[in-house]
């Protein structure tokens, strides 16, 4: 079968050896040492090898840090080590009138206790916030809150 110019119709396209060009029938791809070259380089000795020295090592420090935690204060003395004069110690307890204490004076006065009882949750120190305080240098170290 022929084309119309004449010429044979392919069977199956190109190979890519083909298209690109490559010799197919080439045994190596990359030239051979002459025999000369490999026969100087068995003799030969490697050239010389230069370490060059590093940095000299710096001492090591060690730095040690202490990680104190977190105390958590409540209505009762605490034992700790004091951040302001670090001296072992237990706290100093300071009551004072917080949130709690105005919302029942509040409460008893809606339910009518006008006459001075309303005044009653002042003098609990239950239902008053605490301040912990250092008994060596008074430094205010913490405080709980009721409410």
């Amino acid at each position: 079968m022929s084309a119309p110019g004449g010429y044979p119709v392919p069977s199956a396209p190109p190979s890519y050896e083909e298209t690109t060009g490559i010799n197919v029938n080439y045994p190596v791809p990359y030239p051979a040492p002459e025999p000369g070259q490999r026969e100087a380089a068995k003799g030969a000795s490697p050239p010389p090898y230069f370490v060059q020295p590093g940095p000299a090592p710096s001492p090591v420090t060690v730095q040690t840090v202490y990680v104190q935690q977190p105390v958590v204060f409540y209505d009762r003395p605490v034992q700790m080590c004091c951040p302001s004069c670090n001296n072992m110690i237990v706290t100093h307890l300071t009551y004072t009138s917080g949130a709690l204490a105005w919302l029942s004076c509040g409460g008893l006065c809606l339910l009518g206790c006008i006459g001075g009882c309303c005044l009653i949750p002042f003098c609990i120190d239950a239902l008053r916030d605490v301040d912990h305080s250092c008994p060596n240098c008074k430094a205010i170290i913490g405080s709980y809150k009721r409410l």
